[in-house]
């Protein structure tokens, strides 16, 4: 058995869940960068996220895209299993923000295990559940917090996920993920840097 999944899941599923999670699940491993699903794509298998951290984002018409939210570890998408279950194309993209290991588990799977163990529909339910928090964070950090209080609970979140106050990343990133402009994002930057909660190096920003 892999032995992420049972680090991550064994004290979550039964047994004989695991056991078939390790039978039909095939195991990918994918680098920093890479797009794992992008808008329009018809989604066949559903990730069970073993390391790593993928960005989840929305695009809009004008081919901008603002950030959800981040899978961690242990985590999955509910929009991954609303299109497999509506057999409907992707409105999301999903890339790996880190170095990532998944195990890919097939559409028809996902009703068969509903049906037959209790903690896999825990699982589903518990996996919505948190996806719309988020979401609903995310509309609340829009709609009530300025771009400053947006880029600094970006960054926290960036900590966070990547365990290290060092944050390799472009001004140009950080502006598409929340949907504004390069200019406000490194004039911001650089006001954070000035009231000595950052330091700008060239290829990374270092959190003080």
């Amino acid at each position: 058995m892999i032995p992420e999944l049972k680090a991550h899941y064994g004290s979550f599923f039964e047994p004989a869940l695991l056991e078939e999670i390790n039978q039909v699940g095939t195991f990918t491993e994918v680098p920093g960068g890479k797009d794992l699903l992008k808008p329009g794509q018809y989604i066949r298998s559903m990730p069970l996220l073993l390391s790593g951290s993928i960005k989840i984002l929305r695009p809009d018409g004008n081919g901008d895209e603002l950030l959800l939210y981040h899978l961690e570890r242990g985590d999955t998408c509910a929009m991954t299993m609303t299109c497999c279950l509506g057999d409907t194309k992707s409105e999301i993209h999903a890339i790996a923000e880190t170095p990532a290991k998944l195990l890919m588990i097939p559409i028809h799977k996902m009703e068969e295990w509903s049906s037959k163990y209790k903690s896999w529909r825990n699982f589903v339910f518990s996996s919505y559940h948190s996806r719309m928090m988020e979401l609903l964070e995310s509309l609340d950090n829009i709609a009530f917090n300025n771009m400053d209080e947006r880029l600094d609970n970006y960054i926290q979140e960036k900590i966070k996920i990547l365990n290290s106050k060092h944050i390799y990343t472009t001004h140009k990133e950080i502006s598409q993920d929340l949907h504004t402009s390069r200019v406000v994002i490194s004039r911001l930057l650089k006001r954070m840097e000035n009231d000595k909660k950052i330091k700008l190096h060239r290829s990374f920003i270092e959190v003080l």
